[in-house]
């Protein structure tokens, strides 16, 4: 595992902590270093907390390797979707405590999460791709289908409106908001309390609630030209 991400596991909760010292960029490198920290969860049996620095979350792909195009590109953007299905079928519950701003791909991966808690301040969560002239990927909308609010979906996918982290509870992007200073505690808190549930039920039941989501979110990378997701 790499410097970007640090790893700690205490009582059956595993903290994982996205600092790159600058926005969290969902490089090939950041992505990798996730997914080593999401299998030591694993191999520990434990309930995920995945953070981001302080007053930030992420703010997605690296945009260097995406305006550069070729095959880099290509395998970033599939595998931060990869990394979403993931999220949204891991074995045990994965809280996201969104330290600050999450902006497309990773406000993607704050909709992956099972419970989110969000930091109060002067942040935005949006979904900015038709703000900067990208239609959004068929699996980005998808992913976005599967968590927002039907009053938000068309705001937030369509009009790409930011969100204040109060106004992104009632949208969907986040289910509890808190002092800032307070957000990694909060979300140890929820997860503690995650970890007592039955994790053979806790993973059937997943499986089965989002069975029609992961299908349309893995038809979505095949219409995209992304190929096939696996897991």
């Amino acid at each position: 595992m790499s410097g970007l991400v640090t790893y700690e596991v205490r009582d059956s909760v595993a903290t994982i902590v996205m600092d790159d010292g600058k926005v969290n960029a969902l490089s090939l490198e950041m992505l990798a270093a996730v997914n080593g920290a999401l299998d030591r969860a694993v191999s520990d049996a434990a309930v995920v907390v995945l953070s981001g620095r302080e007053g930030i979350f992420s703010a997605g792909f690296d945009l260097r390797v995406l305006r550069g195009g070729g095959a880099d590109a290509g395998a970033m953007l599939l595998g931060g979707f990869e990394l979403a299905v993931r999220l949204l079928s891991f074995p045990t519950p994965v809280v996201v405590a969104c330290t600050g701003h999450a902006v497309a791909m990773g406000v993607f991966l704050l909709l992956s999460g099972d419970y989110r808690v969000g930091a109060a301040g002067a942040f935005n969560l949006r979904a900015n791709e038709v703000a900067i002239g990208l239609p959004m990927p068929l699996t980005a909308v998808e992913i976005s289908r599967q968590r927002l609010a039907p009053a938000h979906f068309n705001r937030a996918v369509i009009l790409a409106e930011a969100y204040t982290p109060e106004d992104a509870v009632v949208a969907g992007f986040l289910d509890r908001v808190v002092p800032a200073a307070e957000v990694q505690d909060a979300a140890r808190g929820v997860a503690a309390q995650l970890a007592q549930l039955n994790m053979p039920a806790h993973t059937a039941t997943k499986l089965r609630a989002r069975a029609s989501a992961l299908a349309a979110i893995r038809a979505g990378m095949v219409a995209d030209g992304l190929g096939v997701v696996r897991g």
